[in-house]
């Protein structure tokens, strides 16, 4: 039964229970919701990278900072279907294409963008977009184009939120997701551990994720990839244990969701990875790149599954196949919305100092 009243103390009783104890709970919990043998991989593609102009304190996409990433303007329509070719050649289900904006704002990319799902929904692949804050509107927009999954993620609790982005507020995040939730598309929410924040903050983000009503379909769980000229460079990099932790932790309280193993893969071994599918992962991302940070090579995966046994999961195996609506029949039409999405604008002080460093390399 899934349950949407966790606490903050019921959820740290549980990640800080003997390892051995947590991983066997979780299991046991995954294979009531879940075919323990089969893994849902995804490609991410970066659609429109750099130049952000956010502060997020873990990203080499954000303008401010001075990191060694290509930008590029929004790819067009034929180079993402022969991406999402590609992909599906090599056993991916799902395409999640992503676009470095603040926000979605309708217009002539916008319009590109629903052509490109509607183009890779009718590949029969699940299509999932992570583009920034949605209004209802636009999120509408993209469920009648074919947009099977939305991605927005938490990254933190509310309070660690504020150490890390100044730029916009967590509410924002809710926001949109109780948007996209208001159209047919799922939801895709997780975070980042490793940031610096406390075991009170991992279980407060979960407390957040969890009390959703629905649960998110989808939750990747990262582990902070440090990139030099961000503020966060000089993270220590967070260990396998506490990977296994946070996954575990999530598959419980989460028992229905899809817990993806996401960014810092490159860092665990195939030992590291197994644990974590027994622990409950059921959804990676493949390919070499998760948008500008590094990934294991999608045949480098391919040779793992086929060591511990596992198999691709099918698209549209957990929700059926979106239909797509083209542009001239949309009932959606473009509002020209300028939403006062927030800008807390507090100060911090690392973010300050990683943008006052990138000024003098430029």
């Amino acid at each position: 039964m899934t349950r949407n009243d966790w606490t903050k103390e019921e959820i740290l009783d549980i990640y800080n229970k003997p390892l051995m104890e947590l991983l066997y709970d979780a299991a046991t919990v995954h294979r009531k919701h879940h075919d323990p043998n089969k893994v849902q991989v995804s490609t991410l593609l970066s659609i429109k990278t750099g130049g952000c102009p956010e502060d997020c304190g873990y990203c080499p996409q954000a303008a401010r900072y001075h990191t060694d990433i290509e930008g590029n303007d929004l790819m067009s329509v034929s180079q993402v279907k022969a991406q999402a070719l590609r992909a599906k050649a090599s056993g991916s289900s799902r395409v999640c294409m992503g676009a470095a904006w603040r926000n979605v704002k309708d217009g002539e990319e916008f319009d590109n963008v629903l052509e490109m799902v509607r183009t890779i929904n009718k590949l029969d692949m699940e299509v999932c977009c992570t583009l920034g804050m949605v209004t209802e509107n636009q999120a509408q927009r993209l469920a009648e184009a074919g947009l099977y999954a939305y991605n927005h993620n938490l990254d933190s609790s509310e309070e660690y939120y504020k150490e890390v982005i100044s730029t916009r507020g967590y509410q924002d995040r809710l926001d949109t997701i109780g948007n996209v939730r208001k159209s047919n598309v799922t939801v895709c929410s997780g975070g980042i551990i490793g940031m610096g924040e406390s075991l009170d903050d991992r279980a407060g983000m979960l407390v957040a994720l969890a009390t959703l009503n629905p649960q998110p379909e989808s939750t990747p769980i990262n582990a902070l990839v440090p990139v030099e000229g961000t503020p966060l460079e000089e993270q220590q990099k967070v260990s396998i244990w506490e990977m296994l932790r946070m996954v575990a932790t999530t598959r419980i309280v989460m028992p229905e969701t899809q817990v993806r193993l996401s960014a810092g893969r490159t860092d665990m071994s195939r030992e590291g990875q197994a644990m974590c599918f027994f622990a409950g992962a059921n959804s990676i991302f493949a390919g070499d790149k998760l948008l500008t940070t590094p990934n294991p090579d999608v045949n480098e995966d391919m040779e793992m599954f086929k060591l511990l046994g596992l198999e691709p999961q099918k698209p549209f195996e957990k929700k059926s196949q979106p239909q797509s609506v083209s542009a001239e029949e949309s009932q959606y039409q473009p509002l020209g919305e300028k939403p006062k999405w927030s800008r807390p604008g507090h100060t911090i002080e690392r973010n300050v100092e990683a943008k006052q460093k990138a000024k003098t390399k430029i």
